[in-house]
């Protein structure tokens, strides 16, 4: 869960930290108060859109931390930095890390329902990934069935198109099949070995002159030998100097090794332009293979094998037609069992979850409401809300039916549901547009869920703020030279003078208190009952 938030320099907040609990938190304040910019902030955090216009005029940078604490003790600390000009910054404890990143370490943390995001239920993907997720429906296998069925159809048409196509391509292949095979290649390291017999043969003569010449040098008969040999002599006799004797010694007898070397060297190396002529011309053939079928030859080597897969593939095309039409008629046999498999799950679980939300919707202050789901043919990927608000009617898709709030309720209905949420839910006035009853059942609502996964809540409605564990109130501050928001984390009696406020809007009515109160102990009550509606 999140369990601490810090926003630095962003639009009329300076810095605001907050600290939060399990359970349900309520963050509440008069409009303009900055309730919503705490969720852009979350939202920041989970890879959201970073957009310069959220830097606090006068400052050059808007800053967001967050820490989230799993279940185990797992931390993960995530900041964003979105500066005024240029690329905004993302870190993961620390270290920095692109979006792509946050949104795949935060996105399966936290789940942000916004003040519209009611109508992403009018979008076909989410009604089905609520189906599969009530399901417990597992559709990788039908995913990997139609990519299955996508490479063997790439794999067909890759056989070369008409037989005219494949005859030139063929011929294409065979030349340069045979240019290579004429190369000889077998070793692709030939030709660090050539350029180092090119350069033995060029320098020849001025090779086994310096050979000779080292080679006398070192001997016993050469100066150096000589040199060694006589200051052995003069050390022998003193037994101190025995160590240094005996290193001179073994350095002559090295000597003489590498003289006897140079030597040998000297009577093999001859010049021999033939041989020259051959290296340099398999040099520049070696280099001309290399630049047309790759920038090595270990790649040219390469080359050539693939190119005799393809001949041989290509001279067997019928063949290999024949066989990858079978494959491909496999898989889609396949991808239709997995398809149907698919569609059948979704038609056996909707009706159930029709059903749960239908009841939960009837304790969000909708008892006349029914819900009912249809999905359409294997494998069941259109699926649709139908809603009936009233008795008698006719249930129609939620577009034609459901209002603002009553969307916001059938939101909040499928997470109660499904509470197969991430552990942390943040829900950004998805009371808006309700008010009286129904507000009272979103609170409890939210309880429940709050139950099961720590619950953010933006809201204006006292009667859902009653249902809290926490609560957290956002003021804006003008002194006439700027703005400011601030936020404060209230007691008891704090809450109290707050529900009076978004009662009646004056906090210290007394009638408004009275009404407060009585919303907090009824809301205590039924939880401390464990009253589910």
């Amino acid at each position: 869960m999140l369990t601490d938030l810090v926003v630095r320099n962003m639009v009329l907040i300076d810095e605001l930290a907050l600290e939060f609990e399990g359970g349900m938190t309520v963050l509440t304040g008069e409009t303009g108060a900055g309730k919503t910019l705490l969720t852009q902030a979350v939202g920041l955090l989970a890879g959201g859109r970073a957009n310069p216009g959220l830097v606090r005029p006068g400052a050059t940078e808007a800053e967001v931390e967050g820490r989230f604490v799993d279940d185990d003790g797992t931390e993960l600390v995530v900041r964003r930095v979105v500066p005024t000009g240029g690329r905004a910054r993302a870190y993961l404890d620390g270290h920095l890390a692109p979006v792509s990143a946050l949104q795949e370490a935060v996105g399966g943390r936290v789940d942000i329902c916004g003040q519209h995001n009611h109508q992403a239920l009018r979008r076909p993907a989410t009604r089905r990934d609520a189906l599969d997720r009530f399901a417990g429906l597992d559709t990788a296998p039908l995913a990997a069935a139609r990519r299955r069925c996508t490479e063997l159809s790439e794999r067909l048409g890759a056989l070369g198109g008409d037989e005219r196509g494949r005859a030139r391509e063929m011929d294409v292949l065979e030349h340069q099949i045979a240019t290579l095979g004429a190369a000889g290649l077998d070793d692709p390291d030939e030709e660090e070995h050539l350029e180092a017999t090119e350069a033995m043969l060029s320098e020849a003569t001025a090779i086994r002159e310096a050979a000779a010449g080292a080679a006398y040098l070192l001997g016993a008969d050469g100066p150096g030998g000589e040199a060694l040999g006589e200051a052995v002599s003069r050390l022998d006799p003193f037994e101190p100097l025995a160590e240094q004797a005996g290193r001179l010694r073994r350095l002559a007898e090295e000597a003489g090794d590498v003289s006897a070397e140079l030597r040998r060297l000297a009577d093999e190396v001859r010049e021999d332009p033939v041989r020259l002529a051959e290296v340099i011309e398999r040099r520049a053939l070696l280099a001309g293979l290399r630049h047309r079928y790759g920038a090595t030859l270990a790649d040219v080597m390469a080359f050539g094998d693939e190119a005799k897969a393809r001949l041989a593939e290509l001279r067997d095309a019928e063949g290999a037609a024949l066989r990858l039409g079978a494959e491909l008629e496999a898989a889609r046999e396949a991808e239709r069992a997995e398809s149907a498999r698919v569609g059948e799950c979704r038609r056996r679980a909707a009706p159930a979850l029709a059903e749960s939300v239908t009841a939960e919707l009837r304790r969000l202050a909708m008892p006349n409401a029914g819900l009912q789901m249809r999905v359409g043919a294997d494998p069941g990927d259109e699926v649709d809300y139908l809603l009936a608000v009233n008795s008698g009617a006719v249930p129609a898709p939620l577009a034609q039916v459901a209002s603002g709030g009553e969307l916001s309720r059938a939101m909040l209905a499928l997470h109660v549901v499904l509470m197969a949420a991430p552990p942390t839910v943040l829900l950004d006035e998805v009371d808006a547009g309700i008010g009286g009853e129904a507000g009272t059942a979103v609170g409890r609502a939210l309880a429940r869920l709050a139950s099961e996964r720590q619950t953010l809540v933006v809201t204006h409605l006292p009667q859902v703020a009653a249902y809290a564990d926490a609560h957290v109130s956002l003021q804006k501050i003008d002194d006439g030279a700027r703005a400011r928001i601030t936020a404060q984390a209230l007691d008891d009696a704090g809450r109290l003078v707050e529900l009076a406020r978004m009662l009646s809007g004056s906090p210290h009515s007394g009638s408004a208190r009275e009404h407060a109160a009585e919303l907090l102990g009824r809301a205590a009550a039924e939880r401390r009952e464990r009253v589910p509606a």
